[in-house]
């Protein structure tokens, strides 16, 4: 099912927040419920986007996203339920990819709920790689592929179709990856992720 909270003006880019994760090794937490700065992660992730250029911001939910929903506020989202998030983050992505069907958007700029440390400064590089629908960038980090990562919508049905587990789009990119244009982002961001008891120190 999906929600729009809002309607509102879809940009060519459409922003793509997966925060399905139930957050299995910290002790069934879902990583979008995780406090940081006094609100839901999630809402961190998606002010992120915005900030960083995305007009328009589709959330995927999956782990408890009716508790999402009622605690996290995110208004002018597009909220798209994953029944199948359990199965990795490739299930999540693969929903996030259909719910941009007929919205007009020509590419979608894919980020992920559990890294609070890339900020709107690497959204807002990495946007700058679009040129249309053959478009495909991804952030870099001392030359090693990262998120956020930018799909042109010629691309959407390859990823799709090899977007199993949590390899997500892992498989298509290598496959292509003599046309995806790294956008160097160290500088700017740290792309670690919150999965474990330890991470949790990251967050404030």
């Amino acid at each position: 099912m999906t929600t729009r909270e809002t309607t509102g003006g879809t940009g060519a880019v459409a922003g793509l927040l997966l925060a399905a994760g139930g957050g299995r090794r910290l002790g069934g937490r879902p990583k979008a419920l995780l406090p940081h700065r006094g609100r839901p992660l999630v809402e961190h992730a998606v002010r992120v986007l915005r900030e960083g250029g995305c007009a328009t911001v589709h959330v995927i939910l999956g782990a408890r996203a009716d508790d999402v929903r009622a605690r996290a506020s995110l208004a002018g989202c597009v909220l798209v339920d994953n029944p199948d998030w359990e199965q990795g983050m490739g299930s999540s992505l693969r929903a996030g990819l259909d719910s941009l069907a007929g919205t007009g958007a020509r590419a979608a700029l894919v980020s992920l709920v559990d890294q609070p440390g890339i900020g709107p400064e690497a959204v807002a590089r990495v946007l700058t790689a679009y040129e249309g629908e053959e478009s495909l960038a991804s952030a870099a980090y001392d030359g090693v592929r990262g998120h956020p990562v930018l799909f042109g919508a010629a691309h959407w049905a390859g990823i799709a179709a090899t977007a199993t587990g949590d390899l997500g789009a892992r498989a298509y990119l290598k496959e292509h990856r003599q046309d995806v244009a790294l956008i160097e982002c160290g500088d700017v961001a740290r792309p670690f992720d919150i999965d474990t008891e330890a991470d949790l120190t990251h967050l404030e």
